[in-house]
């Protein structure tokens, strides 16, 4: 071979080895740029909300209708406590509520005759009242009765003393007849008449004076006969109960009542939501403890993917950025994603800030690391799937974040 050809060679040689050396430097740089630009892991995990079902009310249970990794829609029967108790107990709170009705019926009875008989001791009130008016009037026509009398006995008694004067003065006469016998007999008779009227009049007078001792006997008789109805009265209207008492038991035997209805529904328990029943550690005929969970049920509806990122890829994701996810258990299959949140906290790593002991200070370790790794923050990724029986809680998973949602941006 002559030495052109070497040099040809040697020439392209070198060519060849820059282009290389230049291809892969371009390649390396291409793909800093896409895993920069493109932020990917496969530290990633799939989630779901699940829930512990537990029962509400204690009892065996009568019927279980699931089994364990069954898949149930939301309203499906997933077990049942006997719920004869429950019945019971619910048919003793309406009777303990027909009982308290009818008890106030009873006494809303016994009331309106006490209060009856209230009505009649105020028309007993009434009358005394009519009666000691009655005999007001009559006292005051006695008294009346009395004065007429007093006058009657003194205009008697004037009488009496004229015509005693004038018989005492004419008598006198006759022996000299300056009047004649029959003017004495006139004046002497008149003298008598006048004597009897006199005594008439005080007889009167002392009638009267008895008949006003009566109407004032009486009148002190109508005013206890009025006291005695007033007591009455207060007596009647202090017998009167009310029905506060018992009405205010309504609501606590309606409370009750309620109480029982909702243990009494409790004791049939459906699915909440479209889920997968795992952990199922219960079989029919066991005593079920309210509070204690039989199984899980994972919600079926939404899955997410918790990915952990380098904190220096934080910067290349949002929330509303697009992501492709793939599962372990079907790497072949991509499905579509949206960033919902990066996390803003993790754990210190002790190695670094030592322990953090309450308000104390932190208890840092006098190491050397040469290699200091970048920290991890998780982002969360909900995934747009249809297919959700595809996933299973905890399973790994690798994320791409691809970038934003041109909708998302246009909002």
């Amino acid at each position: 071979m002559s030495d052109s050809s070497q040099r040809r060679l040697h020439v392209l040689g070198r060519v060849i080895s820059i282009g290389i050396i230049l291809g892969t430097a371009i390649i390396g740089l291409l793909v800093v740029n896409r895993v920069n630009a493109n932020p990917r892991t496969d530290d990633a995990e799939v989630f779901a909300n699940f829930i512990g079902m537990a029962p509400l009310v204690s009892g065996p249970v009568t019927h279980l209708y699931v089994s364990d990794n069954q898949l149930v829609k939301a309203g499906d029967p997933l077990f049942e406590i006997d719920p004869r108790p429950y019945a019971y107990a619910l048919a003793h709170a309406h009777s303990d509520q027909l009982a308290l009705r009818g008890q106030i019926g009873d006494e809303r009875r016994l009331i309106a005759g006490k209060s009856s008989a209230v009505d009649v001791a105020k028309a007993s009130v009434l009358s005394a009242e009519a009666s000691l008016a009655h005999a007001d009037a009559a006292v005051e026509q006695a008294k009346a009765d009395v004065a007429n009398a007093k006058a009657a006995v003194e205009r008697s008694n004037a009488e009496l003393e004229y015509a005693s004067n004038n018989l005492h003065r004419i008598e006198p006469l006759l022996a000299r007849q300056f009047v004649t016998v029959d003017q004495v007999d006139q004046a002497r008779t008149l003298q008598i008449s006048r004597s009897q009227a006199l005594s008439q009049a005080k007889a009167q007078l002392n009638l009267a004076q008895a008949s006003l001792l009566a109407a004032q006997a009486q009148y002190k008789q109508a005013q206890a006969v009025l006291e005695q109805s007033h007591q009455q009265v207060l007596q009647a209207s202090h017998n009167v109960t009310t029905l506060e008492p018992l009405e205010g038991e309504l609501p606590g035997r309606q409370a009750a009542i309620d109480t029982a209805e909702y243990n009494f529904d409790n004791c049939r328990v459906v699915a909440p939501f479209d889920a997968r029943v795992t952990n199922l550690t219960i079989s029919q005929g066991a005593y079920a403890t309210a509070g204690q969970h039989i199984f899980t049920l994972i919600d079926n509806r939404v899955w997410w993917v918790v990915a952990n990122f380098r904190e220096t890829q934080l910067r290349h994701v949002q929330p509303g950025m697009l992501a492709d996810v793939y599962v372990m258990s079907r790497p072949s299959v991509r499905y579509k994603g949206v960033v919902e949140s990066v996390g803003f906290g993790v754990t210190p790593d002790s190695d670094l800030v030592g322990r953090l002991s309450g308000p104390g200070l932190p208890d840092v370790q006098r190491t050397l690391n040469w290699v200091h790794l970048a920290s991890r923050f998780p982002v969360r990724i909900r995934i747009d799937a249809a297919h959700s029986d595809d996933f299973r809680l905890g399973e790994s998973a690798a994320v791409i974040i691809r970038g934003s949602d041109p909708g998302t941006e246009r909002k």
